[in-house]
């Protein structure tokens, strides 16, 4: 039952009317009804003109997160239902669905909620406070939907530990939802077998956005030299090995990430071409410079630079940065992919840092192909937040 009604400032919720998902405290200009935080609202322009349906939270500067852009649809179980059916169709036609993403939150009309796949594994993570609400029917529905489809699920962890709940007035969460299990999940994508850890592993436990880039990398490694810098659990590394590179190095500050990497390269037999070393990059790449290292394809997938608009111009430095370190490892008609995850390093900067290192290195650029996150990750216009990834695969040339 709609408890309040939220009407905008007049000349306010651009961003929504362009077919964004969020209005702001600041586009409010009064409440009525007495909402409680969590509630579905009604939204109605500065004239009363019916704009939709969404969750309210005075806790927070995005004050309501749209769900649907009908006044009166009733927003009960079907409609739910409804939601997470459509969610699940589409991965079915995009996606390699053993191990996915299901729920990809405003891009998907379910704002703040995002559940991955590994194989008969949820991870669940709830960043608003309406969505945290509804979580356990919602963890039933989504059972039902894909139970339907002959998927069964055996076991459900929470990874609600995100910095960005606070912004929502909630507390971290992490744990079972349901009966324990096994938090250790084995997975195969692209042919190669990977041991996710959904409990204590980075994010939701693996970085499933990268899955087709990863796979759009085998085709130039057969028979190659090949560096993949901020390795993480070795995705990028192994993907090159199993498309049969000659020599694979890959580098990770983290030695909980190299202990990953190596299992994972034995898990996949090849341990003897897929090496791995603990070690900070950007200190890494001019000592193998030095050496008078050269790889036939370099990569680059660093973590997130920046994630406020007010680290931008920092970002740009580091991305310049380790893009130039990198090209000069790069033999001359070699190859090197590189990528930004931030949504606020937006594609025409990245471009534009790329092309600085480039001639700081004196390398020329041959585009190779551009990407973005997998389809399991989709993009939605006007909702600038669900665009994040940048993807690079370039030849590189030596200025004769």
């Amino acid at each position: 039952m709609n408890q309040g009604v939220i009407t905008l400032r007049k000349g306010e919720g651009r961003l929504l009317k362009a077919g964004g998902a969020w209005i702001f405290d600041n586009e409010v200009d009064a409440v009525s009804g007495a909402p409680q935080d969590g509630d579905i609202v009604q939204v109605r322009d500065f004239d009363g003109y019916p704009m939709g349906q969404g969750l309210y939270n005075s806790a927070s500067k995005i004050r309501v997160r749209m769900l649907t852009r009908s006044a009166d649809r009733a927003v009960g179980e079907d409609f739910w239902r409804m939601r997470l059916q459509n969610a699940w169709n589409y991965r079915k036609d995009t996606v390699d669905t053993s191990s996915c993403r299901v729920v990809f939150g405003e891009a998907d009309f379910l704002p703040g909620l995002t559940v991955d796949k590994y194989e008969d594994v949820l991870v669940f993570e709830a960043l608003s406070l309406g969505i945290d609400r509804q979580k356990e029917m919602l963890l039933g529905l989504l059972k039902e939907v894909l139970a339907a489809d002959g998927v069964r699920i055996r076991g459900v962890f929470e990874r609600s530990d995100s910095r960005e709940r606070r912004k929502e007035g909630l507390a971290p969460v992490k744990g079972f939802l349901g009966e324990p299990f096994d938090t250790n999940v084995e997975i195969t994508e692209n042919g190669v077998k990977y041991l996710v850890d959904v409990k204590d592993g980075q994010k939701t436990g693996f970085f499933l956005d990268q899955k087709y880039n990863r796979l759009a990398i085998q085709r130039l490694c057969r028979g190659r030299r090949v560096l993949d810098c901020f390795t993480h659990m070795g995705t990028f590394a192994l993907n090159a090995g199993l498309a049969g590179a000659s020599e694979v190095l890959g580098l990770d500050i983290s030695e909980y990430a190299v202990e990953q990497a190596r299992a994972n390269a034995v898990r996949n037999g090849l341990e003897e071409t897929v090496k791995f070393r603990a070690a900070d990059v950007f200190d890494e790449l001019p000592r193998l410079e030095a050496a008078g290292e050269r790889y036939d394809v370099v990569i680059l997938d660093p973590p997130a630079f920046t994630k406020s608009r007010a680290t931008v111009k920092s970002a740009e430095k580091g991305y310049r940065e380790i893009n130039r370190k990198g090209l000069a490892l790069v033999r001359d008609g070699g190859y090197l992919a590189t990528c930004s995850c931030s949504h606020f390093m937006d594609a025409e900067n990245f471009a534009r840092v790329i092309a600085q290192a480039a001639r700081s290195a004196h390398r020329r650029l041959r585009q190779v192909e551009y990407r973005t996150q997998a389809p399991d990750h989709p993009v939605l216009w006007a909702a600038d937040e669900s665009f994040y990834l940048k993807f690079y695969i370039f030849q590189v040339c030596e200025e004769k």
